[in-house]
């Protein structure tokens, strides 16, 4: 009887100290170690009959050893999901059965007990609560609504993957100008959709580079959208330009074929004259000789000198090569002195001749 009651407080006083232990929490970040401590009593006793375990309750129903010590021997891969990133952290032979998991995934998350006993004499001194962080994904930024002056639009924001809660921020960064901006007061954030900023009565003040910020205990990440009036154009402008522009350019065309015109007409009143026949004849020269001159008087000697286009000075025709040069016969004195000195003006008149204008570039080729 007194053998059993002893059993009973025995057991009893095992489980009171089962339920009594302390449960911490313990937060840590994807990716990072953590370190899950664990001090026994037993460090200055015989280890022959040291034995730890470290159980998990995840969101499996029952517990399994992830880590354990027995009979001198280490067991560590016991667990698929963390083979290869559980292992003791110190020595466990001296009183430190702590672990190590390295690169903290999000599926690590849960109750880790730690169990040491010693010849059947159980110590429970750890129940550890892991909570594994998972930071915010990058998020996502976009605008809702039209982005003309005076409208009201949106500013959204949203991480997909991440702990919660997941807080979001907005910070106006740069206004139009790259400065530092400010809150309008046509900002309106709604407390309980912090992830959306309403832009009231939009406005030039309101433009610029906007910032959303999501964070949680893990972390933060950012995104960004920049807000620009767009201006609508006038269907009635756009088309009163473009007519505009084709008037200019008809008139510009006009005045460019009026001057070509004019001064194609005036290059051909100027060459006109100019003009050149180079297969005519040049007129020949007829001289009278000694005998032919009787009879003739004045008129026949006046007709039978050649003209010089140089300078209008009359000189006689000169005979042909290996020809007999025939002497001039004149009917008077007068007529031989004019033959001499070359007529003037008031001697061709009286012997018929009739004045003519010879352009100047053309004197070498004309035969009065």
């Amino acid at each position: 009887m007194i053998l059993s009651s002893l059993t009973f407080v025995l057991l009893f006083g095992c489980a009171l100290l089962w339920t009594v232990i302390a449960q911490s929490v313990m937060k840590q970040a994807e990716q990072e170690d953590v370190v899950l401590p664990c001090q026994h009593r037993f460090g200055h006793l015989q280890s022959k009959n040291l034995d730890i375990e470290w159980l998990l309750q995840d969101s499996e129903p029952n517990q399994k050893v992830v880590i354990a010590y027995s009979s001198g021997a280490v067991y560590q891969n016991l667990s698929a999901k963390l083979r290869g990133r559980i292992s003791f952290a110190a020595d466990y032979l001296l009183g430190s059965a702590s672990i190590k998991i390295s690169s903290l995934r999000s599926t690590d998350s849960g109750l880790y007990t730690c169990k040491v006993k010693n010849e059947g004499i159980y110590d429970l001194k750890t129940a550890i609560n892991l909570v594994v962080l998972v930071k915010p994904s990058k998020p996502k930024c976009w605008t809702e609504g039209e982005s003309l002056q005076g409208n009201d639009i949106k500013l959204q924001c949203n991480s997909e993957n991440g702990t919660q809660p997941i807080l979001y921020r907005w910070i106006h960064v740069l206004d139009t100008e790259g400065q530092q901006a400010k809150f309008h007061p046509g900002f309106h954030i709604d407390l309980q959709t912090p992830e959306i900023l309403l832009l009231r009565n939009l406005s030039y003040v309101s433009t610029g580079l906007y910032e959303c910020k999501a964070s949680n205990e893990a972390g933060e990440k950012s995104c960004f959208v920049n807000v620009a009036i767009k201006h609508v154009r006038d269907p009635g402008i756009i088309a009163g330009t473009v007519i505009g522009v084709i008037g200019l350019l008809l008139i510009f065309l006009i005045v460019w074929f009026t001057l070509y015109r004019g001064k194609k007409h005036k290059y051909e009143e100027e060459e006109m004259p100019n003009e050149i026949r180079e297969d005519a004849e040049a007129p020949k020269a007829k001289l009278i000789n000694a005998q032919s001159s009787v009879g003739t008087g004045s008129t026949g000697s006046g007709s039978s000198s050649v003209k010089s286009a140089k300078n209008g000075t009359p000189y006689p025709q000169q005979p042909r090569t290996g020809e007999r040069k025939t002497p001039i016969a004149y009917t008077t004195a007068e007529e031989a002195k004019v033959d001499q000195s070359g007529p003037n003006q008031a001697h061709m008149k009286r012997m018929g001749a009739v004045p003519v204008m010879i352009p100047a570039q053309t004197r070498a080729f004309q035969t009065v």
